[in-house]
């Protein structure tokens, strides 16, 4: 199978079986899914949408969120993972959002990046999600999935396969299969035990074929080795039997 052949196979399965995906996280408008994704790094979606609506509630926008202390944004998401950084990330990136981009998230990525805690799969979310721009966020999900489908080739970082992805995809499918691979990521090709048995794209994944060649080699090697235990054992027989007979006849 051809690498366009496979994303072919990939993109009309999921536009077939999950043609609706967007993200998990909770939100109203683009400052809160800033804050949203900024808070998701290294963090559950599920854990994010628990403390996103206290937070939206003290701070609905980013005046409030940048007139805000560290430690009152701290008070608020402290369940999040690392909310020190977080929280001083929240404050910067509402207060540069005022100053420098009129309250206003902006679309472009390098515009994005410039915001304290906004990486580059931060602002490629935003400009997908709220800009139906043709960015493709990589985060943990959709490095393992496009690796384990051969979506991908020998990518080693999120920037790799995130140009191998979109070098692939058509424009307009982008922000789609982003979801796409996070979602199939989170609930079905999860990192420990995959639930392959499960998975309708077996017969294209790389990582299913490994696991089918694996068990056959095993397999192989233990029919091998009882053959060799075997064949050991036939012979040492035959020769306690031999040395039986021969005592025999000394004794005669």
């Amino acid at each position: 199978m051809t690498i366009k052949e496979k994303y072919k196979a990939v993109v009309d399965y999921f536009s077939a079986n999950r043609s609706q995906a967007e993200t998990e996280l909770q939100y109203s408008n683009p400052y809160e899914l800033l804050c949203a994704v900024l808070l998701s790094a290294q963090c559950t979606d599920k854990r994010v949408n628990m403390v996103t609506p206290e937070l939206f509630r003290r701070f609905p926008n980013a005046e409030t969120l940048a007139a805000a202390s560290v430690e009152e944004i701290f008070s608020v998401i402290r369940s999040i993972s690392y909310p020190n950084n977080k929280a001083k990330h929240l404050q910067g990136m509402a207060h540069l959002l005022l100053h420098e981009f009129n309250n206003q998230v902006p679309s472009d990525i390098d515009q994005l990046v410039k915001l304290p805690g906004v990486g580059r799969k931060t602002a490629n979310v935003i400009a997908s999600v709220i800009f139906n721009q043709p960015a493709m966020a990589v985060d943990t999900h959709v490095f393992r999935v496009s690796a384990r489908l051969g979506l991908t080739n020998n990518a080693k970082t999120p920037l790799q396969a995130e140009q191998q992805l979109v070098k692939n995809l058509d424009p307009e499918i982008i922000p789609l299969a982003h979801h796409w691979l996070i979602l199939h990521g989170r609930y079905i090709c999860i990192a420990r035990a995959p639930k392959c048995a499960s998975c309708e794209l077996q017969s294209i994944c790389l990582y299913y074929s490994g696991k089918r060649n694996m068990k056959t080699s095993l397999s192989d090697k233990g029919k091998s080795a009882s053959t060799k235990a075997a064949v050991k054992k036939q012979s040492t027989s035959k020769t306690v039997k031999k040395k039986s007979v021969s005592n025999s006849k000394k004794a005669l």
